[in-house]
């Protein structure tokens, strides 16, 4: 009876364990899915970024497509990343083309930044870029490639590193403009308010009465005369 026991409660928590498995894995998706909707600008598509982020974050190939800007396949130089590390490099090497005054980069550029290579810059001068897992890949920390990319990493990472709130920052801007707008509104409506007070008709002063006319005092009534 007591083994029967026991392997009703082993039963019970080997079926368990598949529901634990996907709370870990529904955290790490939503990781990616942070990562993929900050990078997808940057990356061109959203399936870009994916692959952007997956094959930095797992050691994997990396395809990258463009209908009009030709297509990149490279493998990462480092070896796989935490979510962290994958931001950092991602952020870096954005960073880095955007000082080159490119904001919409191509396939081959982001190959460049990345791992190394030769890129036309916005002025059409070719520019020389080490590579930003490739420096990694030589021991060098997040902190000497910034500096040696001519970044400092905190304040880069504090404007433009987090990713955790990236998805919320569009409704933020929203909302603070509208708050904007409502005050702005709210002011205008309280000066009109003050200027309408203030043009009201002054109260006319009362006019004073005039001062009561004193009445003439009678004349003294003669006495009369005695009786002999």
């Amino acid at each position: 009876m007591l083994n029967v026991s026991r392997a009703a409660v082993l039963a019970a928590f080997l079926l368990a364990l598949p529901l634990l498995a996907p709370a870990h894995e529904r955290d790490a998706g939503q990781a990616d899915d942070r990562l993929v909707d900050k990078f997808t600008r940057f990356a061109g598509s959203r399936s870009n970024a994916e692959s952007l982020v997956n094959g930095l974050r797992n050691d994997q190939e990396v395809k990258l497509t463009s209908s009009t800007q030709g297509s990149a396949t490279f493998t990462p130089k480092t070896d796989k990343m935490g979510f962290g590390n994958v931001n950092i490099a991602l952020t870096l090497a954005r960073a880095t083309l955007a000082e080159q005054g490119i904001k919409h980069p191509t396939p081959d550029q982001i190959e460049a930044a990345l791992n190394g290579g030769t890129i036309t810059n916005r002025a059409g001068k070719q520019v020389v870029l080490k590579g930003i897992l490739t420096q990694r890949a030589s021991g060098m920390g997040w902190g000497k490639i910034a500096q040696a990319n001519g970044f400092k990493l905190g304040e880069l990472m504090r404007h433009h590193g987090d990713f955790r709130h990236h998805r919320h920052h569009a409704e933020f801007k929203h909302h603070r403009h509208h708050h904007a707008e409502f005050r702005h509104h709210d002011r205008e409506d309280f000066h009109k308010v003050r200027f309408e007070r203030n043009d009201r008709p002054h109260r006319v002063e009362r006019v004073e009465r005039p001062e009561k006319v004193e009445r003439a005092e009678r004349p003294e009534r003669p006495e009369r005369g005695r009786r002999g």
